[in-house]
């Protein structure tokens, strides 16, 4: 007896071989009827025995494409329609579309086969791609995924390709990117005014320009790299001068993960990061000294090829570690447009490794690490990037905008909170145009009707995200306090909305309740009540503003102001400068000062006390720093300083830093002391109010919980008595400010007002 269903698939279905899978699947058990995109995932209608249909739907849950994420499956009963055969239809498209978009996929395994097998077509073809993998979100330029909706739209398939692509039972499929070298796209290589044409002998003389030192700015998925030998001091510091990045950590990419082994430490968590679809650079300990690679760090940035062009590289004799760098200015976007890259990276680069196909969006390369409470990400973007973080209880649609620094914004689509990729630092007018492309390209993408628009953004009134909030014209404008969006990130994560707990924001910079600068504050509370302050660090007096971020003497400064008697510190064996000392007198006055309970600042105070007295050339390289000084400790028991419970007073560990330096004991020693106390103090003030308010979870988020060795020592002290979460998709940092603006939206927990 004929049946039929009425099946509606949500999630990462479309762009993943996701219809040639339901078409096997339904010839295998006999079924007739058709599937299609839609507007909110993939639609499927079946006709068949009861049996049938019932294997269909459990073979879709269970055997899904590697690259398809399902998060729904609807299946209502329907009326047979008498269909004959089965057959994919044409996307339909009729209201706002809600699918999830597929990042952008790894090359796999069978088109690595056939990238070098000498008798296949595509050998050695730098765009050779399948259903299971190459460009997703980097190429699409509108919705349902298409081949016309995307950048490859200017490539007519030749008969061949077309042939595979129109083939059930091949690996193409609807594989919308598919190309080849008589129909594709192709490289080409610009050296000065000369442009060189063909594939291989382009692939080679990169090869070569990387080997004799060379700088190549080589194309990839959502953007630029500026590449060179990772090996080679001289290139190396090359690129930091062209580049002016002083000493921020660069990436790195190696051929495969034997080799990442030797120069990291990586466990099988870490390996699993790094072997995965998405490709990210995943830290790891270091097991080599790369000079200026990533200087005064613990840790080495590693990633695996991601597209066929570097593993022909590779292939091709360049080096075995490629410093791998998004191409820009040091704080400016990636570039991901030809003549941006040919005109910003003049000087930079002494070639250009060009694709043809061109780039929808930029977007960066993702940054992970396997910690303390497993895997998290650091910068959201290439490989993760545009999936959805959670399903959240929002009744109309939600932008959020999230923060200045890091910044990434969050699109709730049908209760879909999309998640955009890395967009940076808005005060560089670059970014900030990134960050406007981005807005708009989600809005377009998703058709979103502006006059039923919730747009949420950060209280800072000075924040350029704050002030574009209001330009957007959305239907309503409101602001979320920044440390509440910290912890509500991780709570949207697992979709916990009445979860009372006891929620740790550590971070640089936020804006308060009262005005101030914020950073380090506790509160009790949920996503669906809001979260109460109870307690916070004892505030000091910043000099300077936001300068005290970028010179760890003058954030000292407004902290020792504090101590009732300091010591000679322009000295041995601290030798702070003038700065210092104008600084202090600034701070004991209060004038032009600023009042903060920045957690961020107060490491900064701690690494100028061990001995970072220059400047910072980038967010966090100080807190970074005493990090790294504490890693180098190898006493097997370190006591730890006192961090005073009740207000967190600082003043006990400052003031123990001092001391110890005067005594002569080792710099990691006192470094490995100081976060031990920090980490005791935090304990000791979040036990007892985990007590008092019946909660049985910390949730530990903000910037300063990038710090491996803190989450370490709390875990130590709070896992056998706690449960304690933190972020896991969405970065600790102001990456997922956004994430938690639109869950705290979604419930009403707002801030103030705006017209």
């Amino acid at each position: 007896m004929t049946e039929a269903l009425s099946i509606r698939v949500r999630g990462i279905v479309q762009g993943v071989g996701f219809r040639p899978f339901v078409y096997r699947l339904a010839l295998a058990n006999r079924l007739c009827g058709w599937v299609r995109n839609g507007e909110n995932g993939v639609e499927i209608f079946l006709e068949g025995s009861e049996q049938s249909l019932d294997a269909f739907v459990r073979g879709l849950k269970a055997q899904p494409p590697p690259a398809a994420q399902i998060a729904t499956i609807d299946v209502v009963p329907a009326a047979p329609e008498g269909i004959t055969d089965f057959t994919i239809r044409d996307s339909r498209r009729r209201g706002q579309p809600s699918v999830r978009i597929s990042p952008d996929l790894a090359v796999c395994g069978d088109c690595l086969r056939e990238l070098f097998d000498p008798h296949d077509s595509r050998y050695r073809y730098p765009y050779i791609n399948c259903s299971h993998c190459g460009p997703r979100y980097s190429i699409i330029l509108g919705l349902p995924y298409d081949r016309a909706s995307t950048t490859m739209n200017d490539w007519p398939m030749d008969a061949v390709c077309a042939a595979q692509y129109h083939e059930p039972a091949d690996r193409r499929f609807h594989a919308q990117p598919i190309a080849c070298p008589a129909c594709g796209p192709h490289y080409n290589l610009h050296i000065g005014t000369d442009v060189l044409q063909g594939d291989d002998a382009n692939i080679q003389r990169v090869a070569q320009l990387l080997n004799a030192g060379g700088i190549v700015a080589v194309k990839g998925l959502g953007g630029y790299h500026l590449a060179c030998d990772a090996l080679n001091t001289d290139a190396v510091r090359t690129l930091r001068e062209r580049k002016f990045r002083k000493e921020k950590p660069f990436a790195i990419m190696v051929r495969d993960l034997a080799a990442a082994q030797t120069l990291a430490s990586l466990s099988p968590a870490a390996e699993t990061l790094l072997t995965s679809t998405a490709r990210p650079v995943v830290l790891g300990p270091k097991r080599l000294q790369l000079d200026g690679v990533a200087p005064d760090c613990d840790e080495l940035g590693i990633m695996l090829p991601y597209t066929p062009l570097h593993h022909l590289l590779f292939a091709a004799g360049a080096p075995a570690a490629l410093v791998m760098t998004s191409a820009n200015r040091s704080s400016e976007p990636i570039a991901y447009k030809d003549e941006d890259a040919l005109q910003q990276l003049s000087g930079i680069a002494d070639a250009f490794l060009m694709g043809e196909r061109p780039i929808a969006r930029r977007v960066d390369d993702s940054v992970t690490r396997a910690g303390v409470f497993g895997p998290v990400i650091l910068r959201r973007a290439r490989g993760y990037a545009p999936a959805v973080l959670a399903t959240m209880p929002a009744q109309r649609p939600i932008l959020a905008l999230g923060a200045d620094l890091k910044n990434t914004v969050t699109l709730v689509v049908d209760g879909q909170a999309f998640v955009s990729q890395h967009i940076g630092d808005l005060d560089h007018y670059p970014a900030f145009l990134a960050f406007q492309e981005t807005i708009e390209d989600l809005i377009s993408m998703y058709q979103v009707d502006r006059n039923n628009l919730l747009i949420v953004h950060d209280c800072h009134p000075q924040y350029r995200s704050t002030i574009h909030a209001v330009e957007l014209h959305g239907a309503e404008t409101r602001a979320i306090q920044h440390h509440r969006a910290h912890l509500a990130s991780v709570l949207a994560e697992r979709e916990e909305w009445e979860k009372r707990v006891v929620g740790v924001s550590f971070d640089g910079t936020g804006y308060g309740d009262d005005g101030n600068i914020w950073g380090g504050e506790i509160f009790v509370g949920s996503v669906a009540e809001g979260f109460e302050r109870v307690a916070h660090l004892r505030p000091a007096r910043l000099p300077g503003g936001d300068a005290s971020a970028r010179h760890p003497m003058q954030a000292a400064a407004g902290f020792l102001a504090q101590l009732d008697a300091l010591p000679a510190l322009e000295a041995e064996p601290f030798r702070f400068t003038a700065r210092f000392r104008n600084s202090l007198k600034v701070a004991q006055s209060g004038v032009r000062t600023f009042t903060t309970t920045s957690a961020g600042r107060l490491f900064d105070a701690a690494a100028a006390l061990l001995g970072f007295t220059r400047e910072a050339s980038f967010e966090g390289q100080a807190a970074m720093w005493v990090q790294h000084q504490a890693h180098s400790c190898f006493a097997s028991r370190v006591y730890p300083f006192p961090f005073a419970v009740g207000q967190l007073d600082y003043r006990p560990l400052l003031a123990a830093v001092i001391e110890d330096r005067l005594r002569g004991r080792d710099t990691g020693e006192i470094a490995r002391s100081f976060q031990r106390g920090f980490a005791e103090g935090i304990a000791r003030a979040v036990e007892p109010l985990c007590e008092a308010h019946g909660a049985d979870t910390v949730v530990l988020s903000g910037g300063v919980f990038q710090n491996e060795l803190l989450l370490q020592d709390l875990k130590d002290l709070l896992g056998n008595r706690l449960q304690i979460w933190t972020n896991r998709e969405a970065p600790p940092n102001d990456g997922g400010i956004s994430l938690g603006q639109a869950a705290l939206a979604s419930l009403g927990r707002f801030n103030e007002t705006h017209a």
